[in-house]
């Protein structure tokens, strides 16, 4: 497991019921994985934005990632993206039966589904370059980049 690196994020996964915490840490698990193996990341900064553990590009290459659990929907977790971007909208497009969506800002999770891991990577992948592939994508950029 990636050791956490912020006391308060520490703290928030501490209050999820067991439960909810495993599934919680291991989609923190891939949220690290996945930005390890994906060119144009670099670091990743774990923090809390709105209560939440967020997970950001000091490099600015990406948009924030952000994750949580509710006690008011006790069945279920989500993976929450930056509502003004277009990415909730390509991932509905690309992989409609793999996720239940949340408007366009979140991928929602039964406790009981098991993931689909190499689909909610490329999610990851692409909310973590979205600033960098639309650099590259604009008029003298250097083309299209796709996630690893």
């Amino acid at each position: 497991m990636t050791p956490f690196t912020s006391k308060d994020v520490a703290a928030k996964f501490d209050t999820y019921p067991l439960q909810v915490r495993r599934k919680m840490l291991a989609l923190r698990e891939l949220v690290f994985r996945t930005a390890r193996q994906t060119p144009g990341v670099g670091e990743i900064q774990e923090t809390l934005k709105w209560g939440e553990p967020a997970y950001v590009t000091p490099n600015k290459a990406g948009s924030t990632v952000r994750m949580d659990w509710k006690a008011k929907a006790p069945g279920r977790y989500a993976m929450y993206f930056h509502c003004q971007t277009d990415l909730v909208e390509t991932f509905r497009r690309l992989f409609p039966a793999d996720f239940r969506f949340e408007g366009n800002r979140a991928l929602v999770f039964d406790l009981e589904q098991e993931l689909k891991s190499d689909a909610l990577a490329f999610c990851i992948a692409a909310s973590l370059t979205y600033h960098l592939q639309k650099r590259q994508a604009a008029p003298g950029g250097q083309g299209s980049v796709r996630p690893a």
